[in-house]
């Protein structure tokens, strides 16, 4: 027995080694598959943690993949700010949520609905529940929420709501620079005025774009424009304030008016740009033309004149002055007391071809090149007659917008040169052959024109424009409006062309109210000397220190002489009408 077990024993230990040399392998093989395990669960750990720091930390955030999938591409709503002349703030894009649903993930579409309108007011429940139960992936519940909205739509806490980051543009002027500035839509598309004109510029993001615009005269014009339209009771108002160098449009209001930060809230009226977009039948305020082109083409000279001592009948037609004078009228008189009767006359003797050739190189034939949406087109005669030709000489028969007006009026007293009015800002100086200025009138009949224009105001129908130490010139327009048809005596549009200083011309100040009531102050009377004459004063009055415009001695010795005109009536010694 002993002996059997001592073999057995002798035999293990010779099996032993050999055992034990097969199982060193499977250890080593076991130790690196549990490294390599490790290894990977290690990795994995560290990409799910700089994924979670990515996403929480650097990474933008972004529209979920699903809205994307909606709209099938990505939102980009940024746009850049606008700004005016001097850097004021006039449009810009405020951080902003909006508000989603994926219908999948909702549980109950009537208590969300319940839930989001206790928090939105301004929801409708049965659309929101519509909208949950439509089996779309991605539906819009609410655009541009505020911070405190946005809290209290989270803390619900309902799956199946979620918020995309975007950018809302606001107006911080409000009714301000409304018309001009125009608006947006939700996705931040331009839909009206600068907004809508620029809209590629602003889309591109490459910093301010900056307007032609003074906030502080825009501010004065919309207060004044205000004051006369309440004053008066008149249906609406528009305001033009134009650098007459460059063209510039430094103010342009129009009554009533909107917040573009809610355009939607406007109405028509509101919404109509009287500026630019409306036409009208301006009045006297066209003898300016009428009188530069005959001064400009030798038809007459100061020292002629035209019989104004009765109407003037042409076929059916009666052409009669609003406050006659009854007698022989020289050309500045007739300028001075708004003569229809002498402004028809001196019309005719031009000729019709030789008026529309002037009137197209002032630029009131043709809509604005602005770049608006609101541009209004000028009416004119087809055919172009000779009563046509007469009507016209005194405002009447055309139909031009009021920054037509400024910027024909404009180029009357710059020394001749026609500025196509501009919302963009440009240097003064630019050669005649450039694209937006030409010659229109030579130097010495711009000269002629301020005298005329000045002597308005200090002895014509255009006394209420006077700006002590301004030097101001200017024309009248009061034009009866159509009303069935007809022309009613009881409806007009009342205006005022203003310049300054007529020593040296700067600025083009425009006012036209439509449709203003007399007052007692003003006697009953509607015109634009009553009406639009002391709107254009103030507002003169008040910008003129921030545009850098002292005032200056109106007796100057040297101004005198400058602007010195002889009115004294002469018989004429053209033909008779």
């Amino acid at each position: 027995m002993n002996t059997q077990k001592s073999h057995r024993i002798a035999k293990e230990r010779r099996r032993t080694p050999r055992t034990a040399a097969r199982s060193i392998p499977a250890i080593e093989t076991g130790r690196t598959r549990i490294l390599m395990t490790l290894g990977v669960a290690v990795f994995a750990f560290a990409a799910v943690c700089i994924r979670l720091i990515d996403l929480a930390i650097f990474q933008a955030a972004e529209e979920p993949a699903i809205a994307r999938v909606a709209y099938k591409a990505e939102l980009s709503t940024e746009r850049a700010d606008i700004v005016d002349r001097n850097g004021v703030l006039l449009a810009t894009n405020l951080a902003t949520a909006s508000l989603y649903a994926k219908p999948h993930e909702v549980m109950d579409a009537e208590e969300v609905a319940g839930q989001l309108t206790a928090v939105l007011p301004d929801l409708s429940a049965p659309e929101i529940v519509e909208k949950l139960r439509s089996g779309r992936r991605f539906v819009w519940i609410r655009r541009n929420l505020t911070p405190r909205q946005q809290w209290q739509v989270n803390r619900l806490g309902q799956p199946g709501l979620d918020f995309q980051h975007e950018e809302a543009r606001v107006y911080p002027q409000a009714s301000l620079a409304a018309h001009i500035l125009g608006f947006a839509d939700i996705d931040n598309n331009g839909l009206a005025g600068i907004e809508r004109a620029f809209d590629k510029t602003l889309r591109s993001g490459r910093g301010p774009v900056r307007i032609s615009l003074d906030m502080r005269v825009q501010h004065i014009m919309h207060d004044e424009l205000g004051r006369a339209v309440s004053e008066f009771a008149a249906t609406g108002a528009a305001g033009v304030v134009l650098d007459v160098r460059s063209g510039e449009v430094l103010s342009l209001v129009s009554l009533p008016d909107f917040d573009p930060n809610h355009p939607a809230e406007a109405t028509a009226d509101q919404r109509f740009n009287r500026a630019t977009l409306g036409v009208y039948e301006v009045g006297s305020t066209f003898k300016i033309f009428t009188t530069a082109i005959a001064l400009e083409t030798g038809v007459v000279d100061f020292t002629d004149g035209y019989d104004a001592s009765r109407p003037l009948r042409v076929s059916r037609f009666t052409i009669r002055d609003y406050h006659p004078e009854s007698r022989w009228l020289s050309v500045p008189e007739i300028f001075m007391y708004s003569s229809n009767i002498g402004a028809a006359k001196m019309a005719l003797d031009i000729g019709g071809e030789a008026q529309r050739a002037y009137l197209g190189h002032l630029g009131l034939l043709k809509s604005l090149s602005l770049g608006l949406l609101e541009a209004g087109v000028p009416m004119i005669p087809r055919p172009w007659r000779s009563i046509n030709t007469m009507t016209i000489g005194f405002g009447h028969g055309i139909a031009v917008s009021a920054l037509h007006l400024a910027a024909a009026a404009a180029a009357t007293i710059n020394g001749g040169l026609y500025n196509a009015p501009t919302f963009s800002v440009r240097s003064y100086g630019v050669a005649e052959t450039s694209s937006f200025s030409r010659r229109v009138f030579s130097e010495e009949t711009s000269l002629r024109m301020r005298k005329l224009l000045r002597l308005v105001v200090e002895k014509g129908t255009g006394r209420k424009a006077a700006a002590p130490g301004y030097l101001v010139g200017g024309k009248t327009g009061t034009a009866e409006k159509l009303v069935a048809g007809s022309y009613s005596g009881d409806a007009l549009l009342s205006s005022f062309v203003g310049a300054f200083p007529m020593n040296k011309p700067r600025y083009i100040v425009l006012v036209l109210l439509d449709d203003p009531k007399g007052t007692a102050k003003t006697h009953g009377f509607a015109g634009g000397g009553w009406t639009a004459a002391p709107v254009v004063s103030r507002v003169i009055q008040r910008m003129a220190p921030f545009v850098g415009i002292a005032p200056i001695d109106e007796d100057a010795p040297a101004i005198r002489r400058l602007l010195a005109i002889d009115v004294a009536p002469k018989r004429p010694r053209l033909a008779s009408y």
